[in-house]
Order: structure tokens, then sequence, then C-alpha cells
């Protein structure tokens, strides 16, 4: 006669499941209403160039309060993967400077970003993993052995939008710490120069000019984070070559030895 313990494991299995795709809803949920109620509109430059007295006064009223709400919005911003980070990322060198600004972002992107890559890990991940065919293993295998170098070198470089590199890696089982380390590291460069700008802003806003994001990343910058990116990649190359080298000398004939 089976005793009641028998039922935990299937029962405690089942409230996680139920819990992670409640999760899933509620980020949904969260995407819906940040669409359907037109939020959008404040996070603009020019939302920042009406408000940014008032936000000021808020911060320098507040003080560590601020911080941690802010903070709040980024995380719940980057963790829905709503439009607006790189507004927000200048706003916090407008309210706090460049150095504790990027700090600010360089965090709050690091938890959105681990909270997206956990829930999607956990849900969509494993069903899309079950699905896959031969070749999700391979390209896993290959991702996984150079994973931090790889999750820096797609941080630094601006190729693809940040919510697709929060959740490939959720795909190819990459451990979670090397996600949450490799995505802090690589950040902390494009981010610093961001709340830089922003850092400057008032006085162009003050100047009565005219701002664009698109102008931020400069060809001398995207040439310092291409840099950057190379320097990611030599433990990958010196692994690869010393491989080679490797294989390559167990395919030679072993030497004559001296009489």
């Amino acid at each position: 006669m089976k005793g009641p313990e028998t039922n935990v494991a299937p029962r405690s299995a089942a409230l996680a499941t139920w819990r992670r795709w409640l999760a899933v809803v509620l980020l949904l949920t969260g995407v819906a209403l940040f669409f359907g109620l037109g939020l959008g509109r404040y996070l603009s430059l020019e939302a920042l160039r009406q408000h940014r007295g008032v936000l000021h006064a808020w911060v320098e009223a507040s003080g560590v309060l601020a911080t941690l709400v802010f903070m709040a919005i980024y995380i719940v911003t980057v963790a829905l993967s709503l439009p607006g980070a790189t507004i927000l990322t200048v706003t916090s060198g407008l309210l706090f400077g460049p150095v504790w600004g990027t700090v600010v972002v360089v965090c709050s992107a690091t938890v959105g970003a681990t909270v997206l890559f956990r829930l999607a890990q956990s849900t969509v991940g494993q069903a899309l993993r079950t699905r896959a065919g031969a070749w999700l293993p391979r390209l896993e295998a290959g991702f996984r052995e150079h994973a931090l170098s790889y999750l820096i070198v797609l941080r630094l470089v601006p190729l693809f939008p940040f919510f697709i590199i929060n959740l490939v890696p959720a795909l190819l089982g990459i451990p979670l710490w090397t996600f949450v380390l490799g995505t802090f590291v690589g950040i902390i460069p494009g981010s610093f120069v961001y709340a830089t700008v922003g850092a400057g802003l008032g006085s162009v806003f003050d100047a009565g000019g005219t701002f664009s994001l698109q102008g931020v990343l400069t060809p001398q910058i995207v040439t310092a984070l291409v840099g950057l990116a190379g320097l990611a990649m030599v433990p990958v190359v010196y692994k690869t070559w010393t491989g080679r080298r490797g294989k390559r000398g167990t395919l030679l004939p072993n030497a004559p030895s001296e009489p």
C-alpha cells in the first residue's frame, strides 16, 4: 500500500511547473500592459527633456530610495524585454553621473537579464531542447566550451538585440554563473559610454540642441568595442591553436631513437 509520501515528488514537480508558467503569464501580461497603456512615451528623449528637473529633484530628495526605484524599473524593463533600456542607461548617467550611473545600469541589467535567462531556461528552453534535432547538442558543445568568451563578445559588439542574447544561452544550456559573469563584464564598456553621454545631456538640453542615440556609437567607439571583443576571443584562439598543434603532433611519426 502506497503511503502519502509517494505523491510528494509528483506534486512538487507539478507545483514548480505551475509556478514557472505563471511567471511567463505575468511577463506577457506586463508586456501587454506596457504597450496597451502607452507607457513607452515615458521612455523617450523628449520625456527626459521635459521631466529632467523633476527627476533631479526626486533623486536629490530621495537619495538611496531613488536609486533603488530606478534599478527596479530597469530590471523590469530588461526582464520583460521592453524597448527603452538605452534611454534608461542615458537617464542613469544624467541622474547619477557617469561612474555611479554605470554601476547602477550594469547591476540592474545583469539582474534583469538573469531573470529572463532563468525563466527561458526552465520553460521554453526545455521544450525546445526536447524537440530539437541532432544539431543542438553539437552547437551546445561548441558554445559551452568557450561560453564566457562568446558571451562577452556578444555583449560587447552590438550585433544582436539584448534580449536575444538573454534567450539563446538558455537554449544552449549555459551555466547560470557563466551567464551572469559574461553579462556583467560584457556590458560595462557600452554602459559607460551611454552613461557618460547622459551625464553631459543636461548641457545639450540647456543649449536647445538636438541629440540622437544613433550618433552615440561613433566609428571610434565601435572600433574600441571590437578591439575589446578581440581580446575576449584570445583564450578561444589560443586553445584552438594549441589543440590543433597537439593533434598535429600525434599524427607525426615517432623520431628514430639513437643507437
